[in-house]
């Protein structure tokens, strides 16, 4: 299999081929990774390369850049795969035309739901669609929230090619009591206080400032030390924004983190505020430490987050976020039971063997159909 992005900077779709990356062996799956942008200093193409994962870089200059249609083909035909698996619409521009090309089936990810773009977006969006629709033999939904939304936005799209695998991810390892003791040490969380994180990319539409605004109007009494585990372009307006509001004291900026499994084992529930999301990764990654999460009702969240296994509040609603969160810091029982909840959600639907075990059914149906 060979899958081709975008680039390798940090993202959901581009985490998920690494985690893909660490799956493959187990499910037979032999795998190559495409960029067509430079790596320049991003971590996933070092994580592939120490995996014995071959990755290469078609190194254009931009989207535009008119190289990249021959590059990318050059490169497919030397790699020869057996399906070329495409990711976001860039990917799915130029891998769907070159694997046609070669005769080589193709199947791409829908990893976004593009529900309000503006002129430019659209056009690029729905060139995105008429290229899946003429090469790709299926497209995958991450969630069902995906697949509703991009059946009824085309109505020209044949819904038998459009399928839904949830993502997965590897289980995490168990957390030793001492990583867990140096995680809450660290933030500084008071020995009966609570430790809740927001794990995700600092850019606009995550919800961070929805959390910010709820921390203030609650009371510096809660007892709970937020963390925001995640860095990106938004990080200096969003360190000022706390401050303004008066809540640095109790929010921690934990910059960019290779040791998420520890702050999660480290939490007593997650807050993922988001205003869209396909599939949250991040709560995903809650579920599997058994932790249970208050999160927006939006995208592909509640297909994660139920109400066995966490608290869903109206997008952007600061005071439904609180509401929220002081429900769930009230009552250590239900935390508990939660988890457990969240925990089984996850060994049954999002298991990176049963994300494994469904795609390999699908590349085996697509290879035998030609």
């Amino acid at each position: 299999m060979c899958h081709v992005i975008h680039d390798l900077g940090p993202g959901g779709a581009e985490k998920l081929i690494v985690d893909l990356a660490r799956l493959a062996p187990e499910g037979g799956i032999d795998l190559s990774v495409v960029s067509l942008m430079p790596f320049g200093d991003h971590r996933y193409p070092r994580v592939l390369d120490s995996l014995g994962i071959p990755v290469r870089s078609l190194e254009l200059r931009s989207r535009y850049d008119p190289r990249g249609a021959s590059r990318l083909t050059a490169t497919l035909a030397g790699l020869d795969p057996d399906i070329v698996h495409t990711h976001l619409k860039h990917a799915d521009l130029l891998g769907g035309q070159a694997a046609a090309d070669l005769g080589i089936p193709q199947v791409s990810s829908l990893h976004v739901i593009e529900d309000a773009p503006g002129p430019v977006a659209r056009l690029k969006r729905d060139a995105g669609m008429r290229t899946r629709e003429r090469t790709a033999a299926r497209t995958i939904a991450v969630s069902d929230a995906v697949r509703a939304w991009y059946l009824d936005t085309f109505a020209n799209v044949d819904p038998r090619r459009v399928v839904v695998i949830h993502n997965g991810i590897p289980a995490p390892p168990e957390i030793p009591e001492p990583r867990i003791a140096a995680a809450r040490a660290e933030f500084d969380v008071e020995p009966h206080g609570l430790l809740v994180p927001l794990v995700a990319i600092m850019r606009p539409g995550k919800g961070h400032e929805d959390l910010l605004e709820a921390v203030s109007l609650m009371t510096a009494e809660s007892g709970i030390t937020f963390v925001f585990a995640g860095s990106g372009p938004e990080e200096g307006r969003l360190r000022q924004l706390a401050a303004r509001v008066g809540v640095e004291d109790r929010v921690r900026f934990a910059g960019y983190r290779t040791d998420v499994p520890e702050i999660l084992a480290a939490s007593d529930f997650v807050v993922h505020p988001t205003h869209a999301d396909a599939l949250p990764t991040a709560v995903v990654q809650a579920a599997a430490a058994s932790v249970p999460a208050v999160a927006t009702e939006v995208g592909g969240v509640p297909e994660v987050v139920t109400p066995d296994t966490g608290i869903l509040v109206p997008v952007g609603d600061p005071a439904a976020l609180v509401d929220g969160i002081i429900a769930m810091a009230a009552d250590g029982d239900r935390r508990d039971w939660m988890g457990k909840r969240a925990k089984e959600r996850f060994d049954e639907m999002f298991d990176g063997r049963v994300w494994l075990r469904r795609l390999r059914e699908l590349y085996d149906e697509v290879v035998a159909q030609g």
